[in-house]
């Protein structure tokens, strides 16, 4: 039963990568650039729920799972001020150059948010009430729950988005040719602000499920996570929506698996050595595509 356990905390750490990975693909499969500031959208989101937390409305009683709507407002409006300022101007650079602007932009983000509330770790209370529920001998928290639950149903929401509406097939027309969508009409700055805007609000809802399972803040949250969410994309198949979510799982997995069997200090290079040995098999990730360039 231990090990059916360790099975659902792996596909709920794997849930909040996978939710974290589908920004990156998304902002990877249509703008075709790798936003290293993704994981500190969602640091930013836990500040934004740890100051909800302190507002007369959450003292007086409202659930702190609400704490999701302005984590979700801030994190979209942030997604789409950074398009706007730091990579629309630069958007026919080269890729070194928007590379070394998603530093820089994760870097002031990190610097900021030290210099407004300390390096200090800060504790967040529970998101969920605290009790489980228990089926076949197995103890399940409801925070495990919802945060594979709200995965699935994210993930397919933004599958029928993407597939079954105009917007959505806007941005797979812009994925496809970005010089070829603006000839047919489509306006891809428009294109491109809603991809930052769905990428971060997902990155929002993220941040509640993190502090949920993890109830503690600091500025620099988002680099580690962000590289495990990126490695999970990049794992599944950068580009890949699938991909994204079952990288973000199989990661999970083998994360909480190594440290409940093998040891902690394994975690992360067992989580590596997995995407290295995918990658020299499979280079385009586990649902990726080869793409062929024309010279």
């Amino acid at each position: 039963m231990n090990f059916i356990t360790q099975i659902f905390n792996g596909l709920q750490l794997g849930s909040i990568y996978a939710l974290v990975a589908l920004g990156y693909t998304m902002v990877y499969g249509i703008a075709k650039l790798v936003n290293f500031a993704h994981g500190d959208v969602i640091m930013v989101g836990a500040y934004t729920i740890a100051l909800a937390i302190q507002t007369a409305a959450f003292n007086a009683g409202l659930p702190l799972w609400l704490t999701f709507i302005p984590a979700v407002v801030v994190c979209t409006v942030l997604g789409i001020t950074v398009e706007r300022v730091a990579y629309r101007p630069l958007r026919n650079s080269s890729p070194v150059s928007l590379l070394i602007t998603t530093i820089g932009v994760s870097l002031f983000l990190q610097n900021l948010f030290v210099k407004l509330f300390t390096s200090s770790a800060k504790p967040i209370p529970a998101i969920f009430p605290q009790f489980s529920i228990q089926f076949a001998g197995i103890h399940l928290s409801l925070a495990t729950i919802v945060t594979i639950v709200s995965t699935i149903i994210l993930t397919y929401i933004l599958h029928l988005f993407i597939n079954k509406t105009k917007n959505g097939k806007s941005m797979l027309a812009v994925s496809e040719d970005y010089g070829a969508s603006e000839l047919v009409g489509i306006n891809v700055n428009q294109v491109m602000t809603m991809t930052f805007a769905i990428g971060s609000a997902l990155a929002g809802i993220a941040s509640v499920l993190y502090v949920s399972s993890y109830p503690q803040i600091q500025p620099f949250m988002g680099s580690i996570l962000g590289i495990k969410a990126f490695t999970a994309a990049v794992l599944g198949g950068i580009g890949s929506i699938p991909g994204a979510v079952i990288g973000g799982m199989i990661l999970g997995m083998i994360e909480v698996l190594t440290r409940a069997y093998l040891s902690s200090a394994y975690a992360d290079a067992i989580v590596f050595m997995v995407l290295i040995l995918v990658l020299l098999v499979h280079p385009t990730g586990l649902f990726g595509k080869l793409e062929k360039e024309k010279v």
